[in-house]
């Protein structure tokens, strides 16, 4: 019970809070599964979720403009509902861009040929 409360706030400071573009990624960009648990919700609630399928793990992915991580790191990445560009680069090189519309609760796969 706790441990959901203090989840419950977490999420609401985040969401309370102003973010700069940077952070607003650093924010809502990560792995774990949204679950639920005793008839609520936890997790990224309102947010859909990017996946790139890819086999190059070291790539670094940027989300309009900002770094997010590696593709090892960002398989998966719960963003806000709206428009990005993801670009994933590979020694310094843009190998792949693209710009996407994120709806909630809806999953896109992006399939860069790296």
């Amino acid at each position: 019970m706790r441990k959901g409360l203090l989840m419950i706030l977490a999420a609401a400071t985040l969401a309370l809070a102003p973010m700069s573009a940077s952070a607003a990624v650093r924010g809502f960009v990560g792995g774990g599964r949204p679950y639920f648990y005793g008839g609520y919700y936890y997790g990224r609630p309102n947010t859909g979720e990017v996946k790139v399928d890819t086999k190059v793990k070291d790539a670094q992915v940027f989300i309009d403009g900002a770094y997010a991580g590696t593709t090892h790191e960002n398989k998966s990445m719960y963003l806000r509902p709206g428009s990005y560009n993801i670009e994933i680069r590979e020694a310094g090189r843009t190998q792949f861009t693209e710009r996407v519309y994120v709806v909630a609760g809806k999953t896109l796969h992006l399939h860069p040929e790296l």
